[in-house]
């Protein structure tokens, strides 16, 4: 057997997926939860030692339940929650806890940010695209004004998948797909940019402290050291250069062709295609980002998903039985409501202070029934507006390859097929990041990047298949079209984007 391993470090938790590629099969797939630093202001973090004692977990729970012995795993790769800030200091210590993609306590900075750079159109210029909250670069100017101390003290900046392959390998590294989310990183000239750091900090010390880049065949090192002895792998385990979730399940879903979609309905919601160049941006909320694959992956990221639907369904105090029969009990439009789904403010439209809220409500539509409909179309909805970005930018959408939590529901899957009028089908393996990762593994362990493997390690499946309903179609339009009227006019900022 010829076993490589793939990580996913997320939000939520790490998972591990063992595959055999000398059989295209699948060995186990295990995971291990997170606890989260949150609070009302926005703050959103973790503890990168929770990541690794996480994957430690997971990995020994695949291995056991693979009944293998792990030094017959020959390469690892490494998925993570994309924008998030690690900061190390010279001894390569962790400085304070990661902020997270999710954090939006540094909308200020983000601001700040780009009215340093010139305003959006600016940024776009010189890096390729717009920097949002969220991304990397705020989180480093926020600990500038907000941790002097800590800010002198950082001699490493590492995305999360980067921290892991850190410990892996005891090398600092990163890759373009992963990099494009940092707000530090030219996408069109893949490299790292002096002039956005020097904005930051024009000492030069921020720009010295960001790690050597890898392109997608290159190698993050070889796994060594402590971790070496507590996976208890052999001798020469490749680490692959890994990248961030989105780009890890791009690969994860065969994504790497034109025409394809990969759309994931978990705690947030990501819209993101292959393209052999730079995309054209029509409009700044598309982020051009690299792939991980050396190509470019144009993505709409929404920020409450399955995190808005979890809020509604414990208000109601329902399982996710109750949750999706309450839902198909309910028709489309949910008797004229709109929710607006802004729990963690927003990334796409650009609501980083952004609230949720409920319109249309009156005494005959007010049931559990149509409440649970509304906060789902909300969610679809809200990457149906992401979606209609990437069509106007002239993305041609044939299919869409649907992954995440809400992916499981035959309902879900039908309402994005008919809002999005188009195919949707599912990846039998559901944990399509830990597969690319495991994917990219073998590329690193075989010195080359094969798509012509993805076709035998990527299955769809068939019993998944959705096709979108006419008369559903146009139902559906005509509630997105209510729901587009709400948003515009609570920000009128809006009107006129799509």
């Amino acid at each position: 057997m010829s076993i490589v391993a793939g990580v996913d470090c997320g939000t939520q938790g790490t998972k591990v997926i063992l595959l055999d590629l000398s059989t295209a099969t699948v060995l186990a797939e295990c995971s291990a939860p997170h606890d989260l630093i949150s609070a009302s202001n926005g703050r959103r973090e973790q503890q990168p030692v929770w990541w690794v004692d996480a994957m430690v977990t997971a990995f020994e729970s695949a291995v056991t339940a693979a009944n293998i012995d792990p030094k017959s795993i020959a390469a690892i790769g490494v998925s993570g929650q994309q924008h998030g800030l690690v900061a190390l200091d010279a001894s390569g210590e962790v400085i304070r806890p990661a902020k997270l993609w999710c954090d939006t306590e540094t909308a200020a900075q983000n601001a700040q940010l780009l009215e340093m750079l010139g305003g959006a159109e600016a940024c776009i210029e010189l890096l390729g695209l717009r920097i949002e909250t969220g991304y990397t670069a705020s989180k480093i100017l926020w600990m500038k004004q907000n941790e002097p101390e800590n800010f002198a003290r950082i001699a490493h900046i590492l995305l999360p998948h980067d921290y892991l392959n850190f410990w892996l390998t005891g090398e600092y590294s990163a890759e373009y797909g992963d990099a494009s989310g940092t707000g530090l990183f030219n996408v069109r000239k893949r490299c790292w940019d002096e002039e956005v750091c020097k904005l930051i900090d024009p000492s030069g010390a921020l720009f010295k402290a960001l790690p050597k880049l890898n392109n997608a065949s290159t190698p993050a090192g070889f796994v060594s050291g402590a971790a070496k002895a507590r996976l208890g792998l052999s001798d020469n385990v490749v680490v692959s250069c890994g990248g961030g979730d989105n780009m890890m399940g791009a690969i994860g879903t065969g994504n790497v062709q034109n025409g394809i979609i990969t759309m994931s309905l978990g705690t947030s919601g990501t819209i993101y295609t292959f393209s052999d160049v730079p995309v054209k941006l029509k409009h700044p909320s598309i982020a051009n980002f690299c792939s991980s694959s050396n190509g470019w992956m144009p993505l709409i990221c929404t920020m409450n998903v399955t995190s808005a639907t979890s809020l509604v369904q414990d208000l109601l105090n329902m399982d996710l039985t109750e949750f999706n029969q309450s839902l198909d009990a309910s028709e489309i439009g949910a008797g004229n409501i709109s929710f607006l789904q802004f729990f963690n403010g927003e990334r796409v439209p650009a609501l980083p202070d952004g609230k949720a809220s409920i319109h249309g409500l009156d005494a005959a539509n007010f049931t559990r029934d149509n409440l649970v409909r509304s906060v789902v179309e909300g969610a679809t909805f809200g990457l149906k507006y992401g979606l209609e970005l990437l069509r106007d930018a002239g993305i041609s959408i044939e299919q869409i390859r649907l992954i995440g939590g809400g992916a499981k529901s035959a309902n879900w899957r039908q309402m994005v097929a008919d809002a999005m009028n188009c195919e949707v089908i599912c990846p039998e393996v559901e944990e399509a990041a830990a597969l690319g990762a495991a994917i990219q593994a073998s590329w690193a362990l075989n010195g080359a990047i094969s798509f012509d493997a993805i076709d035998d390690l990527v299955v769809l499946d068939e019993t998944s298949r959705t096709l979108p309903i006419a008369n559903n179609v146009t139902a559906y339009q005509l509630a997105y079209q209510r729901y587009v009227s709400t948003l515009n006019s609570q920000y009128p900022q809006l009107q006129g984007e799509c």
